[in-house]
């Protein structure tokens, strides 16, 4: 018996390495083929069709940026197209794509990509509250749905996931990435990665992806949109680089460069980011694009003469495809013929574009993304809607509940009062693509359709922004804000007197999707307008005061911490909002959300986040001590910390077992600590780990990131959750900006914030 089993197992293992070699093979296969195909086609191109292949124009359903493509029909015609965005559904992909096939002389198919950032037709979180959920498994499903929307609508790229670091709230992006830690944000990149390709390219229900925006755009000074950057080399390695390395790990497609300079240098002409480290040193292979008109605005950047200068610097630095600009189009084949831009240069930029279109199945089938029956299946469907709602309901972070004033009853009457309390446009938040707001379910449906038994009496209660310039500049840019034109006073008499007649108020405030997003920087992030005042009188009346937040950053709410009875942080939810928020009111969802950015109490703290380094000064906490690294007038700490958020029941932490207290370089630490659910109610609860290197060559921070794990607990429940160090994890950029580790002793800390652990110690030797 003993001979068959070894017999089998032998048998096993051959088939595995033969369908691993078998594999191989095939790849290899396939990349000669490629390589044939596109060698031929090149072959007979001549200079201006490869240039042609270059130019990514904006045409059709939205505008984006500052200057819409011209006589686009007529290029795509003469060959001077490779790509199109903002032009989606099958019947508007079909006509130019037939253009492509039908006009050309070598019949070269075009990209179609766009702006699919948290959804295309059926809209998620923005990604900023998809990533307070903490579930990988539900980030990569949302990306999921998103890819297979796109592409059942004609697209086959889409121009994300956008994996910035960023830790200054003011900054307007902030929504549109994972927030500030570097290991969650390494992970949600390979999440999205993997949603949106999943299996692999070249199937019809999924897309190319981009990562954006390549690098370091998070960190702009003052938190003002297209801002300088100014980072050491070590903090551009260790803590902002990670996740575009981690999304080109997973396997993304295409990188879109960033518009912010890098050491004087910008992006979009920095060879070192792009040739050297991108290509050569993470051996990236895939297409690079600009952002919109990048290459147009190196002249304001004062890194280029003029738009001829440009062409030839972006060539050479390894940008493959231009968006919009039309630089290349309008200078490369005068800069080959006089020798400034090189033929070399101009081959491999076409033939990344081209390989793209080849793994994509295009030279196959040009129509394999264009399907009507696909498209009614598929776009804004049930099961769609139904992934939304439950995404939502995992991103909303439950911020404060005294008294178990949430979840609310089921019988009674409500005071639904703010702005966005009936609203639907601001649900679905910025960059929501093809999303329909009209389609989106406001707080006041969902509440309705989840109690059939309260009563709601309604009230706006105050406008989001009373600011006439404010209002002026939103609603010229699709902020679609409706003012209502009562004087404020009015307004928050009505609001009172609703709260009067009610058991319980839901303040639903916050910011317009407007207000976040590109080229949506803030000064101050407060709530807007007379919201805070409009809460101060609703508290007045001393009904219990829950705060329903809207938008798409921190924000600084030092008095709504102090004087609500509960918080819930919503973000902007998606088409799915008022049903996901009224499952959380209502306690048919337990909030499991956790925060991936900190909250700060006052605006002078900013940038604040959680894995800061020390200073030879620390402050202690003695108010009298004045020669400490301090404020005067606010406490160092944040309002809510990063990872923060409660729950309907509690989570006790037992103590912090480590499997040894000294190891190598080469030994794994196995850390365990027992979670306990002490609560009446089941709940989900992110166990976080962190890591501190007390002494090193250069200065370390805090506290870091190194796990995390989401798990359901029963009333009464415990689990031991286990996590396993190794070197790698312990590993910086030291003094001498080599990677790797160095002995000494370490913090390991363990809970359900990066402020409330447990903690272990051991030694590396």
């Amino acid at each position: 018996m003993k001979k068959i089993l070894i017999l089998l197992a032998a048998v096993a293992i051959s088939l595995q390495l033969l369908g691993q070699e078998r594999k191989i093979t095939s790849t290899m296969n396939n990349d000669a083929q490629m390589k044939k195909f596109i060698d031929e086609l090149m072959g007979k191109m001549t200079t201006e069709e490869k240039i042609g292949q270059l130019n990514l124009v904006s045409v059709g359903f939205d505008v984006t940026g500052p200057i819409v493509s011209q006589n686009v029909e007529e290029k795509i015609a003469k060959g001077n197209v490779g790509g199109v965005f903002n032009t989606f559904t099958p019947i508007a992909v079909r006509k130019l794509q037939e253009m492509a096939i039908s006009k050309t002389r070598l019949k070269i198919p075009l990209l179609f990509g766009y702006d699919v950032i948290h959804g295309h037709r059926t809209i998620f979180p923005i990604p900023l509250g998809i990533a307070a959920s903490w579930d990988l498994a539900a980030i990569e499903k949302s990306a999921r749905v998103a890819g297979d929307e796109a592409s059942a609508d004609g697209l086959n790229w889409v121009f994300s996931p956008m994996v910035d670091i960023a830790r200054d709230p003011r900054w307007g992006r902030i929504a549109e990435g994972a927030g500030e830690d570097t290991y969650l944000g390494s992970r949600i990149a390979q999440a999205m990665v993997r949603g949106y390709q999943g299996n692999g390219i070249g199937q019809n229900n999924t897309v190319l992806a981009c990562v954006k925006h390549f690098a370091l755009y998070g960190g702009a000074l003052a938190g003002r949109d297209y801002n300088p950057v100014e980072l050491s080399d070590r903090t551009m390695f260790q803590e902002y680089l990670p996740p575009y390395k981690a999304a080109i790990d997973a396997g993304a497609s295409t990188v879109m460069t960033s518009f912010n300079d890098i050491n004087g240098v910008p992006a979009a002409v920095n060879e070192w980011l792009i040739d050297d480290l991108l290509r050569k040193q993470w051996g990236f292979t895939g297409m690079v694009v600009t952002d919109y008109t990048a290459l147009n605005e190196l002249v304001a950047h004062g890194v280029a003469a003029d738009e001829a200068d440009a062409a030839a610097q972006a060539l050479k630095a390894g940008n493959d495809m231009d968006m919009v600009g039309e630089v290349f189009l309008n200078n490369l084949n005068q800069h080959i013929k006089s020798g400034k831009a090189s033929m070399e240069d101009l081959n491999a930029a076409c033939r990344r574009i081209l390989e793209a279109k080849y793994k994509l199945g295009l030279f196959q089938d040009p129509y394999r993304y264009v399907s009507d029956d696909r498209a009614k299946q598929v776009l804004f469907s049930k099961a769609n809607r139904d992934v939304a709602r439950d995404v939502a309901r995992k991103s909303i972070v439950l911020l404060k509940n005294a008294n178990n004033t949430l979840p609310l009853k089921t019988s009674g009457a409500i005071a639904l009062i703010g702005p966005l309390a009936k609203n639907q446009r601001d649900m679905i938040g910025n960059w929501s693509g093809a999303g329909d707001w009209q389609q989106a379910v406001s707080v006041e449906q969902g509440i309705r359709n989840a109690q059939k038994g309260v009563t709601i009496n309604y009230a706006k209660g105050a406008n989001i922004t009373d600011d006439k310039v404010l209002i002026q500049r939103l609603n010229a840019h699709g902020g679609n804000l409706e003012i209502d034109t009562r004087s404020a006073e009015d307004m928050i008499a009505e609001a009172v007197e609703v709260a009067k007649r009610s058991d319980v108020i839901v303040a639903c405030v916050g910011e317009s999707q407007g207000m976040t997003g590109e080229a949506a920087s803030r000064a101050d992030i407060g709530l807007p307008g007379r919201q805070l005042d409009l809460l101060k009188a609703l508290k007045a009346t001393g009904k219990p005061l829950v705060v329903v937040l809207m938008n798409g950053r921190p924000l600084t709410l030092p008095w709504e911490d102090q004087n609500a009875d509960a918080i819930v942080e919503t973000w902007f939810s998606g088409s799915e909002a008022g049903n996901a928020i009224a499952d959380i009111l209502f306690g048919s969802y337990n909030p499991s959300g956790k925060l991936p950015s900190t909250f700060p109490q006052h605006l002078g703290q900013v940038p604040l986040f959680y894995n800061h380094k020390t200073t030879g000064r620390p402050y202690g906490g003695d108010m009298l001590d004045k020669y400490k690294s301090r404020y005067l007038d606010v406490s160092n700490e944040p309002l809510y910390p990063f990872g923060f958020g409660l729950s309907y029941t509690t989570f006790t932490y037992a103590e912090v077992g480590l499997s040894a207290t000294e190891i190598s370089a080469t030994d794994k630490l196995t850390v365990k600590c027992r979670v306990t659910n002490s609560g009446s109610r089941a709940g989900e609860e992110v166990v976080q780990l962190y890591v501190r290197d007390l002494v090193g060559s250069v200065t370390r921070p805090v506290k870091e990131l190194k796990g995390f794990q989401k798990i359901m607990l029963q009333p009464g429940e415990s689990k031991e959750v286990t996590f396993v160090l190794t070197n790698n994890d312990l590993a910086f950029y030291r003094r001498d900006m080599t990677f790797g580790t160095e002995p000494g002793k370490f913090h390991v800390f363990v809970g359900g914030n990066s402020r409330d652990v447990k903690r272990a110690e051991f030694t590396l030797k």
